[in-house]
């Protein structure tokens, strides 16, 4: 049997089997680490994570990890995190089962992050590393959602510092992973009200988002 929604008058709507957005528990995640790339020798140095719903903050992660190598001087003056600091804390691969545990699983959480792939980079290089199997959370990166929903006259980049700026958010950013997951968790919460407004409600529809505005101009 056919149905045709026409003739019915029901009109299916991706809502309707959507994961709605204010249902979802979202990990908000940051990393401090010794350089820019995990594939060319640099380690993590330190953790945060919030976990949010229905923008409750439901828990939050936070560790210094022993990068067992020296953090360059240049780091230390941006983060503030020394040798000292994390000589005595665990190494990634004693974090791995920690970490996992507060991220539950793909099916119950959504992993978000501010340029999400240096953060599942080092992460997922870490998992490799050590025989972790990284579990295929969804991600979404706040400055992607950013780019699609902020103006240029609204903020001049989408740099976590910005983003921070332009919405108010109560934790200042400060290159240290909980403040500034804490951050972007504020961000990540602005942007949601925004989505609102183009009709984005799920998560379905928001990973969708991007290709409608590319087909739409296209199409200019």
């Amino acid at each position: 049997m056919v149905n045709d929604s026409t003739n019915s008058g029901w009109q299916a709507s991706i809502q309707d089997f959507g994961r709605p957005l204010t249902e979802i528990t979202f990990v908000v995640l940051d990393l401090e680490t010794t350089g820019g790339a995990a594939h060319l020798g640099a380690a993590i140095t330190e953790i945060g994570a919030v976990k949010v719903c229905a923008g409750e903050v439901l828990a939050e992660f936070k560790t210094f990890v022993n990068p067992q190598h020296p953090i360059p001087a240049y780091i230390t003056e941006l983060t503030g995190i020394t040798d000292e600091m994390v000589f005595q804390s665990p190494p990634i691969q004693e974090i791995l089962p920690m970490l996992f545990e507060f991220l539950e699983s793909p099916e119950s959480t959504v992993i978000v992050a501010q340029n999400a792939p240096f953060d599942l980079s080092f992460l997922t290089f870490a998992a490799r590393t050590h025989g972790y199997a990284w579990p295929k959370f969804p991600v979404l990166d706040t400055a992607i959602i950013a780019r699609k929903v902020l103006s240029r006259d609204e903020v001049p980049n989408c740099k976590l510092g910005t983003l921070a700026q332009f919405f108010g958010t109560e934790t200042t950013p400060n290159h240290r992973a909980l403040d500034d997951a804490r951050a972007t968790v504020d961000v990540f919460h602005g942007l949601l009200e925004r989505l609102g407004s183009h009709q984005i409600y799920t998560l379905e529809e928001l990973n969708n988002f991007g290709k409608k505005a590319k087909k739409q101009k296209s199409s200019e």
